[in-house]
């Protein structure tokens, strides 16, 4: 097998053997040119689809490129694989096989095997880069983590931020390593076992740096909002493709096993077949040889991208983010009734118990507290369509201090928690840190200047306006400003030895030894809560072999009798004493 691997792209730039292709749509102008950083012009020609593109050898390698509009204004490239420095600046043209790949051969590792690791990479490590990354992954192999989840890693404005607001979706991030770091730690963890996921926003581009409304402003649709910017019009074809071909970019170019859809609840469109559902059909076509494994993070709790044939492997998408677990056990553990807890108020641990078999329809019809319904029936899935947490960037960084649990609950409260979460035959999520107990905060940050500085402070300040801490204006003063730099360097992790890290050593080689294994042969409807008492409960999966994995907790301080079954009956000792 090749080691050097590359993604033929539509949009932006392609190596030839006299120079390059550079190719933009930009159908509301009637003439772009292609400048190079030395200051060469190159026009560039229009067809008859908007697209504008040049063939040249006026950009060596590594040299810098942008396009000038008619007006003059000179934009960076559109699916650029490198930027020079900013998002404002020039783009660079890479040689996507300069790299020579350690693990051509890597195939990946099934889904049931996925103990995921989510983490930002600006504040994992002090050198906040890929490589910085790559130097800690032992450490996390040795615990029994078996995969990394990237936060978006899209060149975004600045160098700080959590990611979610990039506008150039072809370019890792040169703060992080650019995409020759990214290719240095996929190599690695491909090395150690590790597989990579990445989390993509494809419902917006941030508000610093988003050029293309001045050169096609019907890519977005403008009879549609999201909650972050103008809505995306995958309606048509050239928006489309410029999708489908940055997922098929991250996997094969750079070799990443998986990707994590953000909000896809905001990601709509007419076409017959959906944008969604074309890009995991594009995936699971053109890369049937690996492990590659999609989820989406989705607030309405549709199903209908999981299907499966008749092997149990996904036609389209693998699994979901399963806030509503998070919230009913977060509930539990730190009794909080406030913003969405409120939905889970009501008997949280039978929505939390009821949320591990999928056995009933809890889950799926739950009402909002802006009092509609969402959802449908899921207890015909399998439990690994779920990905269940105890946190994550979200429910971390978006409280207004960056509490993480081990501040708002107590030490046994969180062991008994990660113990539920790393022993069910659901897919398990660790955020950054979880592992040993990390006590610093994550916050959110942003690195914005001027008044989109000031509007990021003010919006931040106005979402906890009505919280009873930061009822008036000098309490709200006190929530970290979003674009100082310390509010960044707060979040960065300290690694420890605790008895927690302990904990989840043993918790996951238990999984490894005596959960994954059955996982395969947990189809749907084969949960039952096989007992409950007050906070008390057994929780058990029928196997396709006639055995059964069950689950038994107690979620207070005080002991609990449960009453007999036949489940309990039949199990002699825990998987962990």
């Amino acid at each position: 097998m090749s080691a050097r691997f590359a993604h033929t792209l539509p949009w932006g730039t392609e190596i030839t053997d006299d120079g390059a292709r550079f190719r933009l749509w930009a159908p509301a102008q009637d003439t772009v040119s292609l400048v190079a950083e030395t200051g060469a012009t190159v026009p560039m020609t229009k067809s008859a689809e908007g697209w504008f593109e040049a063939h040249t050898d006026a950009i060596p390698i590594g040299g810098g490129y942008h396009f000038a509009l008619q007006d003059g204004m000179c934009v960076p490239d559109a699916a650029a694989r490198a930027q020079m420095s900013d998002v404002h600046g020039f783009s660079r043209l890479v040689d996507p096989k300069a790299y020579e790949w350690q693990t051509p051969d890597w195939q990946g590792r099934p889904w049931q095997e996925a103990v995921i690791y989510e983490l930002h990479t600006g504040t994992f490590s002090q050198e906040g880069t890929f490589d910085g990354i790559a130097r800690d992954l032992d450490r996390l192999v040795d615990t029994g983590v078996t995969a990394i989840e990237l936060l978006p890693v899209a060149q975004f404005g600045g160098n700080r931020g959590w990611g979610y607001d990039g506008v150039l979706l072809y370019t890792p991030h040169a703060a992080y390593g650019g995409p020759e770091g990214l290719k240095r730690l996929v190599d690695a963890c491909h090395e150690r076992g590790l597989m990579v996921l990445m989390d993509v926003v494809y419902n917006h581009f941030g508000p610093d740096g988003n050029y293309l409304s001045h050169y096609a402003p019907n890519f977005f649709d403008p009879q549609r909002n999201t909650p972050w910017g103008a809505a995306i019009a995958f309606d048509r074809p050239q928006v489309r493709e410029f999708f489908v071909h940055n997922a098929l970019y991250w996997l094969q170019e750079f070799r990443c096993d998986g990707l994590r859809f953000d909000a896809v609840d905001h990601i709509k469109d007419t076409a017959e077949e959906e944008v969604l559902a074309e890009i995991a059909r594009e995936i699971r076509t053109r890369i049937p040889d690996r492990h590659i494994h999609l989820s989406i993070e989705d607030d309405e709790n549709s199903i209908r991208l999981f299907q499966f044939d008749e092997t149990g492997a996904p036609r389209l998408y693998d699994a979901e983010w399963n806030d509503d677990w998070h919230h009913a056990v977060h509930v539990i553990l730190t009794g909080e009734k406030t913003g969405y807890y409120k939905d889970h108020i009501d008997d949280p641990v039978g929505r939390s118990r009821g949320r591990w078999p999928k056995a009933t329809t809890t889950r799926a019809r739950i009402r909002h507290s802006a009092g509609k319904m969402r959802g449908e029936p899921s207890a015909h899935l399998p439990p690994t369509v779920f990905i269940n947490y105890v946190q994550n960037h979200d429910q971390t960084g978006n409280r207004a201090h960056g509490d993480r649990l081990v501040s708002l609950a107590p030490a046994e409260a969180v062991d008994a928690a990660l113990t539920l979460l790393l022993l069910a035959p659901h897919i398990p999520m660790l955020f950054m840190g979880d592992e040993y107990g990390e006590t610093k905060p994550f916050l959110f940050f942003t690195d914005f200047q001027g008044d989109l500085a000031k509007a990021v402070v003010k919006g931040r300040r106005a979402d906890f306006g009505s919280h009873e801490s930061y009822a008036n204006a000098a309490a709200g003063k006190e929530i970290p400003n979003p674009n100082a730099l310390e509010t960044f360097e707060r979040s960065v992790l300290a690694p420890a030895d605790t008895p927690r890290l302990d904990l989840v050593k043993r918790l996951l080689a238990a999984r490894k030894a005596h959960v994954i294994p059955h996982m395969t042969s947990i189809g749907g409807h084969a949960g039952t809560v096989a007992a409950r008492q007050g906070p008390a409960f057994t929780v058990s999966w029928d196997l396709d072999d006639g055995g059964t994995l069950a689950l038994t907790a107690n979620l207070s301080d005080a002991p609990v009798t449960l009453p007999s079954t036949p489940v309990a009956n039949r199990f002699s000792r825990p998987l962990l004493a």
